[in-house]
């Protein structure tokens, strides 16, 4: 019996132990801030494509055997460096027969003028005859036209001899080449390479007509669109070292999107060491799709919280606001032009409320929590002045 008592009291104090346990220890804490009027660059964001500025397809002018590839695939190029060579003998040849020709009717030009001179010095006395001078004037201007075709004969078969050796029209990054020595090529063969520039680039990106109203309307003091910044988020989510600015908008709204395309321009300079003849890396490729994003050149006062604090569900945004009471409530706002920390938030939400953004995950609409002050966000990246 004693030892059945002295169970009994160690299970009560098991059980008293457990209970105390599992006894709330309070309200959970949380971090909150002010939201109060905050000076913030707008940033907004859209879909742009990079576009080289210059793009030359190369094409045979002539048709003839490709004897030479005389660069490497995939490098660089520089305006005027010879590509391809043709095979230049019949063209060389054909300069030569028309050299000929250009001789024979000038020396038959030469000797018509002599002959002219000849009949309308005897015009004058009794062995003259206007026939005569008529036919040598006749003959004369004859042999001239045959001199002038003769002449454009040579120089197109000059021009034909020169296009035997095709240049690079542009500087750029030069393709693999499509058809191979020893093919005979002519203006029917294609395109034998392209060549794409390399710095600057163009980057291409639609903007709806209303934000770029409003935008042109801010800054138009300024110079209107013109005078944003332009950044690029690359496809691998790294923020490129680069701005640019736009220098192009188009003068037509698209009838599907409500959407104006903008164009910038920007800087692709060589990444690391760029060894003659090698293939060099930039960061910028023709044709890849990258987030472009458009800056303010001056702050502007907004109604600010983080970023962390705004939460999203099927019905939009909301952030968790902390009463007088210590009270949660769940709050929908409307979100304007934000940055990557910063929330500007349109409607919904009042200057001077306490917003939480420390331990969101514990809190609900209607409990009572024990607010303190929020950590310090981290600093942000500072922006690059590169152009």
């Amino acid at each position: 019996m004693r030892f059945t008592g002295y169970l009994s009291f160690a299970l009560l104090l098991l059980v008293a132990s457990a209970a105390h346990a599992q006894a709330p220890g309070g309200p959970p804490s949380v971090g909150v801030v002010r939201a109060q009027q905050t000076a913030i660059t707008e940033t907004s964001e859209f879909v742009g494509r990079v576009q080289a500025i210059e793009r030359v397809a190369l094409t045979a002018r002539v048709t003839a055997f490709l004897d030479e590839r005389l660069f490497v695939e995939g490098t660089e190029v520089k305006q005027g460096d010879l590509l391809y060579r043709l095979e230049r003998a019949p063209f060389e040849a054909a300069v030569q027969q028309q050299e000929a020709a250009v001789a024979d009717t000038s020396a038959r030009l030469a000797n018509a003028n002599i002959q002219l001179a000849r009949a309308q010095s005897l015009l004058s006395t009794p062995a003259g005859q206007r026939s005569n001078v008529d036919d040598a004037v006749a003959n004369q201007r004859s042999l001239a036209a045959q001199v002038l075709s003769a002449q454009a004969q040579l120089k197109a078969a000059q021009i034909n001899l020169d296009y035997t050796e095709i240049h690079a029209p542009v500087a750029g990054k030069i393709s693999r080449t499509s058809i191979t020595v020893g093919n005979v090529v002519s203006p029917n063969s294609g395109q034998l390479a392209s060549i794409v520039s390399q710095d600057p680039m163009y980057v291409l990106f639609p903007v709806a007509s209303r934000a770029l109203t409003e935008l042109q309307k801010r800054y138009a003091d300024k110079g209107g669109s013109k005078a944003v910044v332009v950044k690029l988020r690359l496809p691998d989510g790294s923020l490129y070292d680069r701005d640019g600015k736009i220098d192009y908008v188009e003068p037509t709204v698209s009838a599907t999107t409500d959407t104006i395309l903008l164009r910038a321009r920007i800087a692709n300079p060589v990444r690391g060491q760029a060894d003659p003849g090698q293939p060099v890396e930039r960061s910028l490729v023709d044709g890849a799709f990258v987030t472009v994003l458009v800056e303010g050149i001056q702050p502007v006062l907004a109604l600010g919280i983080p970023r962390k604090s705004v939460l999203s569900d099927q019905q939009g945004d909301y952030v968790y606001v902390v009463g007088s009471d210590n009270k949660v409530e769940q709050r929908r706002i409307q979100l304007g032009q934000s940055t990557p920390a910063t929330a500007v938030v349109a409607g919904g939400l009042s200057e001077g409320e306490m917003v939480v953004t420390d331990g969101i995950q514990r809190v609900r609409p209607g409990i009572v929590v024990s607010p303190g002050p929020a950590s310090p966000p981290p600093p942000e990246p500072p922006s690059s002045g590169k152009s």
